[in-house]
């Protein structure tokens, strides 16, 4: 199993490479089902194994043109703030054991699953939509960026998910960005977001195995690599809706298995 949680680690980084975005929603069920890492740790090593993937793409989108910095910072800083509340205050107030229904315990781990298999059905759906349509507005709505950057802060400080299928979103309708500059000032936000959360888990005490986070993040960013050469050949909005009937079958994957055990 952990020669095939390295082999799908790729994945992590070519889906980034190649379609912009998803990638980071697979890499808590790789850390999970594959290495056998506690939900709790695996948010921790997702933000550092999806901010160091994002921060490589994010080189290649600045020589393109692509990345916004303003309206990167707008989503950003709501967004950072959101992280921080929930990994160093709620998450650590929520009780391991939430409650039980008859012998069935509900523990703050099966509750991390659930809610990321949800995220994960919610994600596959906007990429199976084949195109999202532009909005042209006369300037950028900071205050709704903001606000949708808090929201996805939330999402990023309890689940360790990069949130690209909320911030791509937002960034052609709110930012009235063209794709290919959402998809990179998206990776910006996501390297800023996941850096940030992981630095404050390191702030509280949170246990990290260097060694094995940095042989993770080392082949995602060979994905990364690859995914980007591949993306000059290959149309990633052709590849996006078979990619999300994957993320779609592996929530169901996820929720199946947490109820049944």
């Amino acid at each position: 199993m952990v020669y095939i949680g390295y082999l799908a680690s790729v994945v992590i980084g070519l889906s980034l490479g190649l379609i912009g975005g998803g990638g980071s929603i697979l890499t808590i069920p790789i850390l999970v089902y594959l290495f056998k890492i506690d939900p709790k740790l695996a948010t921790s090593y997702s933000l550092f194994i999806v901010g160091i993937t994002a921060l490589s793409g994010c080189f290649s989108h600045y020589r393109m043109g692509n990345l916004k910095i303003k309206s990167a910072l707008f989503f950003a800083i709501p967004s950072v703030f959101s992280i921080l509340v929930i990994r160093e205050v709620i998450i650590l107030k929520i009780p391991n054991v939430l409650f039980t229904i008859n012998d069935f315990q509900v523990t703050k781990d099966f509750l991390i699953m659930i809610v990321f298999a949800v995220l994960m059905m919610a994600a596959s759906i906007s990429m199976i939509q084949k195109k999202i349509p532009q909005i042209e507005s006369v300037k950028t709505n900071y205050f709704q960026l903001a606000i949708i950057g808090s929201v996805v802060g939330i999402v990023t400080g309890f689940l360790g998910a990069g949130g690209g299928f909320l911030i791509i979103p937002a960034l052609i309708f709110f930012a009235n960005l063209p794709m290919k500059q959402a998809v990179g000032t998206s990776l910006l936000i996501i390297f800023i977001n996941s850096s940030i959360g992981f630095a404050g888990d390191l702030y509280i005490g949170t246990p990290i195995n260097y060694t094995f986070l940095l042989s993770i993040s080392t082949i995602a960013f060979i994905g990364m690599l690859i995914g980007s050469s591949l993306s000059k050949k290959i149309d990633g909005n052709k590849l996006k809706p078979f990619f999300g009937w994957f993320i779609l079958v592996m929530g169901i994957y996820i929720i199946i298995r947490e109820l049944s055990f």
